[in-house]
């Protein structure tokens, strides 16, 4: 399970706002999520942004090409410099042909410096797949596409899955499931008890980071209630 830093009580208290007419209190939860890739996961998360009762998710979410280490240190550097800005900051990356030294490396980096880690082996298209079924045998990214293409095209006869899409996510609500792509993605997780993550494969930790920005963390959920006392 993925490291993050807590939030603090007198920070989230920092954003809560009171409304004259309805008296209530609002407070926003700001993430700071940051990609290796530059276009398929910004897309994605960028959909987010949203209000749950009286909480308000803002996301900034960067796309930077970079290398697994490299995506960590990035969003190390960028929460620094923007001391109390972010209340969640977390890296996405895949293990792709990254080297499984460099992979692993990168997610105990992730760790060791409060950075929550939502990584996939071996692509982050698994997450899309497991919004229709259940998989846990190794496949590569082309075997993602076909699979995907196949489930979708149940719905949308012509559908051609392209990696940098804006659609996604709003297909993704409309014709997977996205609690059962959590479970699946649990469900996976718990196959595995050891810290060779590059060896975990399938996995995807993209589901800690999904429930976090559709508030069903219960963690962040508890800090989020104790801001209001």
């Amino acid at each position: 399970m993925a490291r993050v830093k807590k939030i603090d009580n007198a920070d989230l208290k920092r954003f809560a706002k009171s409304s004259r007419k309805k008296k209530t209190r609002r407070i926003k939860v700001f993430f700071l999520i940051v990609c290796e890739g530059e276009k398929t996961e910004p897309n994605y998360f960028k959909k987010f942004r949203g209000q749950f009762g009286n909480v308000i998710f803002e996301v900034d979410c960067e796309g930077k090409g970079y290398n697994t280490i490299q995506v960590v240190e990035e969003a190390i550097k960028i929460r620094n410099n923007n001391l109390n800005k972010y209340n969640r900051v977390w890296v996405v990356f895949d293990k792709d042909g990254f080297s499984d030294d460099s992979f692993n490396n990168a997610i105990n980096k992730a760790r060791v410096n409060n950075i929550g880690c939502a990584w996939s082996n071996e692509a982050f298209e698994l997450w899309y797949l497991l919004h229709f079924q259940y998989r846990n045998t190794p496949m590569s990214r082309n075997d993602y596409k076909d699979a995907i293409e196949n489930e979708i095209k149940n719905h949308i006869r012509d559908f051609k899955y392209a990696k940098n899409s804006t659609e996604m996510y709003d297909i993704l609500q409309k014709f997977g499931n996205q609690t059962q792509a959590i479970e699946n993605s649990e469900r996976l997780s718990n196959l595995y008890d050891n810290q060779k993550y590059s060896a975990h494969n399938p996995r995807t930790q993209v589901y800690e980071l999904v429930k976090q920005l559709i508030g069903k963390d219960e963690t962040l959920n508890e800090e989020i209630k104790r801001a209001f006392e």
